[in-house]
């Protein structure tokens, strides 16, 4: 005869362990370019890249930062955002999560024209945000940003 409480406990911590599982790998997947990895989008596709940067204005949105605050050929990591605005050349302005694909770590600095991963040690282009050296195998997330003529960057 099986004890009621072990079955319980069995089936509590089965959902716990399903529920936890569900979050990991939410939180690896892709994400649109307009929501967080944890709301589950998908991944933005080539059209989406390519009007990644544009000098409309933002209209509501709330701007990141100035673009004299991003160095040509490098970047900016904004930690409370979970951004990076890189600039690898003048006046052209890219946007990718801060999240390392490879286990979740934020990415730290921008140096050398790459943007690096301090956990295992992932390094990404400023120009598109690909894998420059593993051990992530998938580039950072592109995000749609806008550049207003004040030169205040905005998510799009």
């Amino acid at each position: 005869m099986s004890d009621p409480t072990r079955a319980a406990r069995r089936t509590v911590l089965a959902a716990g362990a399903s529920v936890l599982a569900g979050g990991a790998l939410t939180a690896c997947g892709g994400a649109d370019a307009t929501k967080p990895a944890s709301e589950g989008g998908s991944a933005p596709t080539a059209q989406d890249s390519a009007s990644a940067s544009s000098s409309a204005p933002a209209g509501n949105a709330k701007a990141l930062l100035k673009s004299s605050e991003v160095p040509v050929g490098g970047g900016t990591v904004l930690k409370d955002e979970q951004l990076v605005v890189t600039q690898p050349t003048a006046g052209s302005f890219r946007c990718f999560t801060a999240v390392c694909p490879h286990q979740g770590c934020l990415v730290n600095k921008v140096e050398a024209g790459t943007i690096n991963c301090p956990c295992h040690g992932s390094k990404f282009k400023v120009e598109d945000g690909a894998v420059a050296k593993g051990p992530a195998a998938k580039p950072l997330e592109e995000k749609k940003i806008t550049v207003s003529p004040a030169g205040e960057i905005s998510l799009a």
